[in-house]
């Protein structure tokens, strides 16, 4: 079983910085995907940012050039800086480790979540 333990949400201003980081426990997955998701209430999950073992990285268009992913394989760690926070990034974010070949999220592990809440 592996663990995620996510760090670094709070309250920001608009147009504020956050840094969210993930530690997972072990790296069950020789290669794999660790990425963050976020959830608004009455709102699905969605992808914010996921970057493989390997280098590969995928953005959801809403942060592109907003929020940068990156990632210590050594310490099994995903980081993910915030900048130019929107009042519509407004979400828990949920830290996920798959394997690399899976297709869904949903097939890997999950953080607790850590709320981040944009707002002047």
């Amino acid at each position: 079983q592996v663990q995620l333990v996510e760090s670094g949400g709070g309250l920001v201003q608009p147009g504020g910085s956050l840094r969210l980081s993930c530690a997972a426990s072990s790296s069950i997955f020789s290669t794999n995907i660790m990425g963050w998701y976020r959830q608004a209430p009455g709102k699905q999950r969605e992808l914010v940012a996921t970057m493989s073992s390997g280098g590969g990285l995928n953005y959801a268009d809403s942060v592109k050039g907003r929020f940068t992913i990156s990632r210590d394989n050594a310490k099994n760690t995903v980081y993910l800086e915030m900048n130019n926070l929107k009042p519509e990034d407004t979400a828990i974010y949920f830290c996920n480790l798959r394997a690399i070949f899976a297709v869904s999220p949903w097939s890997g592990y999950w953080g607790q979540g850590t709320q981040v809440t944009v707002s002047s």
